[in-house]
């Protein structure tokens, strides 16, 4: 797969008062700007076309727009967030989305899904079922990819935010995986790259059009994942961190 567009979401100065459960205290707003500001660089450096939208401060964790959808090349699935507080950021997206996909599905209730818990393989998706991705959220999303040729199956597990706090396919039919992930049945006919204890944070890489970033401050990671034939670009996400937040989850791409 090749990646020509991404949305992002400039963060707004609610950022600090995001769903957190870190423990890394208070995001510094204005270096979060500048990190942002640096993702978007490296996106564009990637071969990509931004569209960055302006603050929504009335949900400070909006920043985070891969939570809001998924979009695939046939389709785009609008999710329905498992925080009750992320759910309203969901409207002024879908109409970002329909201007890219004409047809654009939705979760609806009781199912409850965040897209940082699909990872796309493929023509398949892995959907972790979390305390945010739950069982009626999947089987609708599922229901929706097997309409348009494409699957999914479901990966259930206990102790990450999200499945892709712990596993990123970097193509080529290459794993990035972390902590309870090295050890899935569903992942042993891929080439894994193991991620080391001391550096989970790491395992939320993002292949973009060949080049992995990799956030800073995991160098075991970035020796691996260069090791494996891949070009890398490390930046500085640590305001987002302290939400919970990693490099996937900062862009829509598609």
């Amino acid at each position: 797969m090749r990646f020509s567009r991404a949305i992002v979401r400039e963060p707004g100065p609610s950022l600090i008062h995001g769903i957190t459960t870190a423990d890394l205290g208070v995001p510094d707003y204005h270096l979060a700007l500048k990190q942002h500001q640096a993702y978007v660089h490296a996106l564009t450096r990637c071969g990509l076309t931004v569209i960055t939208l302006p603050p929504d401060d009335d949900h400070p964790d909006s920043t985070f727009v891969e939570d809001t959808a998924l979009l695939t090349p046939k389709c785009a699935i609008m999710m329905r967030p498992g925080a009750p507080a992320r759910r309203g950021e969901t409207t002024d997206m879908e109409k970002v989305v329909a201007e890219f996909f004409g047809t654009v599905a939705r979760v609806e209730p009781p199912g409850t899904a965040d897209a940082g818990d699909i990872m796309m393989v493929g023509v398949h998706h892995y959907i972790g079922l979390s305390q945010r991705t739950n069982p009626h959220g999947a089987a609708q999303i599922i229901n929706v990819l097997e309409s348009h040729g494409m699957s999914g199956s479901t990966v259930p597990f206990g102790q990450a935010l999200h499945l892709k706090s712990g596993v990123a396919y970097l193509e080529n039919n290459t794993m990035l995986v972390a902590g309870e992930f090295r050890a899935r049945h569903e992942f042993r006919n891929y080439k894994l790259i193991p991620v080391d204890d001391d550096e989970l944070y790491a395992a939320n890489a993002l292949w973009l059009n060949g080049t992995v970033l990799v956030a800073a401050g995991y160098p075991k990671t970035e020796r691996a994942i260069r090791a494996a034939g891949y070009e890398t670009v490390v930046l500085d996400v640590s305001e987002f961190r302290k939400l919970d937040g990693g490099l996937s989850c900062l862009s829509l791409r598609f």
